[in-house]
Protein backbone atom coordinates (compact mmCIF):
# COMPACT_ATOMS: atom_id res chain seq x y z
CA UNK A 1 0.00 0.00 0.00
CA UNK A 2 1.09 3.75 -1.07
CA UNK A 3 1.45 6.04 1.58
CA UNK A 4 -2.02 7.79 0.82
CA UNK A 5 -3.51 4.39 0.56
CA UNK A 6 -2.96 3.88 4.31
CA UNK A 7 -4.01 7.57 5.55
CA UNK A 8 -7.30 7.24 3.30
CA UNK A 9 -7.80 3.95 5.41
CA UNK A 10 -6.90 5.50 8.88
CA UNK A 11 -9.23 8.66 7.73
CA UNK A 12 -12.03 6.46 6.83
CA UNK A 13 -11.81 4.33 9.94
CA UNK A 14 -12.09 7.88 12.01
CA UNK A 15 -14.91 8.93 10.11
CA UNK A 16 -16.75 6.23 11.67
CA UNK A 17 -16.98 8.09 15.13
CA UNK A 18 -18.43 11.60 15.80
CA UNK A 19 -17.73 12.21 19.03
CA UNK A 20 -14.22 12.87 20.32
CA UNK A 21 -14.34 10.50 22.91
CA UNK A 22 -15.17 7.38 20.91
CA UNK A 23 -11.56 8.64 18.35
CA UNK A 24 -9.17 9.14 21.66
CA UNK A 25 -10.79 5.52 22.76
CA UNK A 26 -9.94 4.07 19.38
CA UNK A 27 -6.27 6.02 19.30
CA UNK A 28 -6.05 4.11 23.14
CA UNK A 29 -6.78 0.53 21.04
CA UNK A 30 -4.27 1.77 18.50
CA UNK A 31 -1.50 2.11 20.71
CA UNK A 32 -1.94 -0.82 22.82
CA UNK A 33 -2.64 -3.36 19.88
CA UNK A 34 1.21 -2.08 19.07
CA UNK A 35 4.47 -4.68 19.73
CA UNK A 36 6.03 -3.04 22.77
CA UNK A 37 9.80 -1.55 21.85
CA UNK A 38 12.11 -3.81 22.83
CA UNK A 39 13.95 -2.47 26.23
CA UNK A 40 17.15 -2.20 24.24
CA UNK A 41 16.10 0.72 22.14
CA UNK A 42 14.24 2.74 25.46
CA UNK A 43 17.84 4.79 25.25
CA UNK A 44 18.32 8.46 25.74
CA UNK A 45 19.42 8.87 22.22
CA UNK A 46 15.93 7.30 21.39
CA UNK A 47 13.88 9.46 23.25
CA UNK A 48 12.14 12.22 21.16
CA UNK A 49 12.78 16.22 22.37
CA UNK A 50 9.49 18.56 22.53
CA UNK A 51 6.88 15.38 23.89
CA UNK A 52 5.60 16.14 26.70
CA UNK A 53 5.43 12.03 27.47
CA UNK A 54 8.13 9.76 27.05
CA UNK A 55 8.63 8.70 23.28
CA UNK A 56 11.21 6.30 22.22
CA UNK A 57 11.71 5.80 18.16
CA UNK A 58 13.80 2.94 16.65
CA UNK A 59 14.48 3.57 13.01
CA UNK A 60 15.83 0.30 11.57
CA UNK A 61 17.37 0.23 7.62
CA UNK A 62 17.19 -2.71 5.54
CA UNK A 63 16.00 -3.46 1.59
CA UNK A 64 15.81 0.29 0.95
CA UNK A 65 12.90 1.30 3.56
CA UNK A 66 12.47 2.05 7.21
CA UNK A 67 10.63 0.14 9.66
CA UNK A 68 9.86 1.86 12.73
CA UNK A 69 8.56 0.55 16.17
CA UNK A 70 7.89 2.85 19.14
CA UNK A 71 6.64 3.32 22.16
CA UNK A 72 5.66 5.68 24.64
CA UNK A 73 4.39 6.07 28.60
CA UNK A 74 1.38 8.02 28.06
CA UNK A 75 -1.89 6.00 26.02
CA UNK A 76 -3.36 8.87 23.51
CA UNK A 77 0.26 9.22 22.82
CA UNK A 78 1.00 5.71 22.06
CA UNK A 79 -1.38 5.71 19.51
CA UNK A 80 -0.32 8.85 17.89
CA UNK A 81 2.84 7.20 17.21
CA UNK A 82 1.21 4.10 16.17
CA UNK A 83 -1.05 5.91 13.95
CA UNK A 84 2.87 7.27 12.35
CA UNK A 85 4.01 3.85 12.08
CA UNK A 86 1.15 2.25 10.22
CA UNK A 87 1.64 5.24 7.76
CA UNK A 88 5.26 5.77 7.42
CA UNK A 89 6.64 2.42 8.68
CA UNK A 90 8.15 0.29 5.84
CA UNK A 91 8.55 2.64 2.91
CA UNK A 92 11.59 4.03 1.12
CA UNK A 93 13.18 7.21 2.62
CA UNK A 94 11.95 9.33 -0.09
CA UNK A 95 8.86 8.10 0.07
CA UNK A 96 8.81 9.17 3.76
CA UNK A 97 10.40 12.59 2.66
CA UNK A 98 7.69 13.27 0.29
CA UNK A 99 4.69 12.53 2.21
CA UNK A 100 2.19 14.66 2.96
CA UNK A 101 0.69 13.76 6.03
CA UNK A 102 -2.88 15.20 5.29
CA UNK A 103 -4.73 12.80 7.94
CA UNK A 104 -3.92 14.18 10.62
CA UNK A 105 -5.50 17.29 9.46
CA UNK A 106 -8.26 15.38 8.37
CA UNK A 107 -9.28 13.15 11.37
CA UNK A 108 -8.80 16.32 13.56
CA UNK A 109 -5.89 15.36 15.45
CA UNK A 110 -4.36 18.03 15.42
CA UNK A 111 -7.14 20.52 16.56
CA UNK A 112 -7.98 17.93 19.47
CA UNK A 113 -4.56 17.91 21.30
CA UNK A 114 -3.34 19.78 23.63
CA UNK A 115 -0.56 22.49 22.61
CA UNK A 116 2.10 19.98 24.39
CA UNK A 117 0.75 16.96 22.61
CA UNK A 118 0.71 18.67 19.24
CA UNK A 119 4.26 19.82 19.64
CA UNK A 120 4.61 16.31 20.24
CA UNK A 121 2.78 14.92 17.20
CA UNK A 122 5.01 17.11 15.48
CA UNK A 123 8.34 16.71 17.18
CA UNK A 124 7.47 12.67 16.65
CA UNK A 125 7.19 13.46 11.92
CA UNK A 126 10.15 15.59 12.43
CA UNK A 127 12.31 12.91 13.92
CA UNK A 128 10.93 10.41 11.24
CA UNK A 129 11.97 12.64 8.55
CA UNK A 130 15.20 12.90 10.10
CA UNK A 131 15.69 9.11 10.25
CA UNK A 132 14.30 9.49 6.36
CA UNK A 133 16.99 12.06 5.31
CA UNK A 134 19.84 10.18 6.76
CA UNK A 135 19.18 6.65 5.18
CA UNK A 136 18.33 8.36 1.87
CA UNK A 137 22.22 9.05 1.84
CA UNK A 138 22.59 5.32 1.85
CA UNK A 139 20.58 4.33 -1.20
Amino acid sequence: MTINEIQDEIIEEFSGFDDWMDKYQLLIDLGNEQEPLDEKYKTEQNLIDGCQSRVWLQADYADGKIHFSAESDALIVKGIVALLIRVLSDHTPQEILDADLYFIEEIGLKEHLSPTRSNGLVAMVKQMRVYALAFSTKQ
